[in-house]
């Protein structure tokens, strides 16, 4: 990214401490991986199917907390799709959104990069502009509200054809200033980042950023692709490229952040543990690895809950914390004045009480 800063890192503080849950809490951070389609927790489900007079296959809350007892990501996301169905209007996405900002506000969140996926609703005839404008004037009221800033990415379904791409980023066009970049989800096996080039290049050529997923269930050559052809600036998820030598030799050279999802990680296999997981060793290899929630209505688990997971299973000590609070801001898609703007804050919250790690 052009306008990086250098990675920082403080000293251990010895004064007397505050507890590490309130400590990981209260950390100024930046969310860079989170589908807000995957924030609808049961009960606004059943609200908004309700209102929308929508059948469920779930008869129950607790029916549809069981259901999220999958394995894979394909299980994942078929859930995930009959979930998103009560989604119709408006006032849906807004209060999905509003939903999410509140609970990420409580856990610290100052900066939010949301990704949505409209194929999701317009295969079912709900119109671009719907979706948008909700999802839009909850992130309007959240910077007013809360003083929390965002930026909106749209994803392309890559279980879809490229066609399909191109054709929502038609209608993404007159959204243009709503919207700050492009990304590439869903099932990544078998859905290589480089069928999607030209609608890459097409959403560049307007003014949008680009991000992709590569790295989590596909090989170290999806994430390649994605740097290559599709020019991705960020990479989402990524821990799969220390199979590859010469590729982080890339990615840590070129600054490339890593938005990873310790808690979707795990619940996929794409770990068996979290003490298996290897954020801790991206760490120490110098890459500008950040934690996020991903999907935490169906992980189980929204950013705060991600850091206290990965810190208690892999002992992540204080100075790590703050790296990672660090490289949230550092990989954002904020300006060089807001970055620093929130790496000061988190200077002024470090000068308070140490956390007893």
């Amino acid at each position: 990214m052009a306008d990086r800063l250098p990675f920082l890192y403080l000293g251990a503080d010895t004064r007397p401490g505050v507890r590490v849950d309130e400590f990981i809490r209260d950390l100024p951070k930046a969310e860079l991986h989170l589908h807000i389609e995957g924030t609808l927790e049961p009960e606004l489900m059943f609200e908004i199917a309700h209102r929308n007079r929508v059948p469920l296959r779930f008869g129950s809350v607790e029916e549809v907390r069981r259901a999220y007892r999958f394995s894979n990501l394909q299980d994942f996301l078929d859930i995930y799709y009959e979930g998103a169905k009560v989604l119709l209007h408006e006032r849906d996405f807004h209060d999905l959104t509003r939903a999410y900002l509140e609970r990420a506000h409580a856990d610290g969140v100052r900066h939010a990069e949301i990704f949505f996926d409209p194929q999701t609703h317009t295969g079912r005839g709900v119109p671009f502009e719907t979706v948008i404008t909700g999802i839009h004037r909850a992130l309007e009221e959240a910077e007013r509200d809360l003083r929390m800033s965002s930026r909106l990415i749209l994803c392309f379904l890559r279980h879809l054809s490229a066609e399909a791409a191109m054709t929502t980023l038609d209608q993404a066009l007159p959204f243009r200033e709503w919207i700050a970049g492009v990304g590439l989800d869903s099932s990544e096996v078998g859905h290589p980042p480089s069928r999607f080039r030209a609608v890459f290049d097409r959403a560049r050529a307007a003014g949008f950023l680009a991000v992709a997923h590569a790295g989590e269930e596909g090989p170290p050559a999806y994430i390649w692709e994605a740097l290559d052809q599709l020019k991705a600036l960020r990479i989402d998820h990524g821990v799969r490229c220390l199979e590859d030598p010469k590729l982080v030799e890339r990615l840590v050279a070129h600054h490339v952040p890593l938005t990873v999802c310790p808690l979707s990680n795990v619940k996929l296999r794409v770990f068996r543990t979290m003490e298996e997981h290897n954020l801790g060793r991206l760490l120490e290899r110098g890459l500008c690895v950040s934690v996020n929630s991903d999907d935490p209505a169906y992980f189980g688990g929204y950013i705060a809950e991600n850091y206290r997971a990965a810190r208690d299973a892999l002992r992540l000590t204080r100075d790590q914390l703050l790296c990672l609070a660090r490289n949230s801001f550092l990989g954002s898609f904020l300006s060089p004045m807001e970055k620093r703007g929130h790496l000061e804050d988190i200077d002024l919250f470090v000068a308070g009480p140490a956390p007893e790690v």
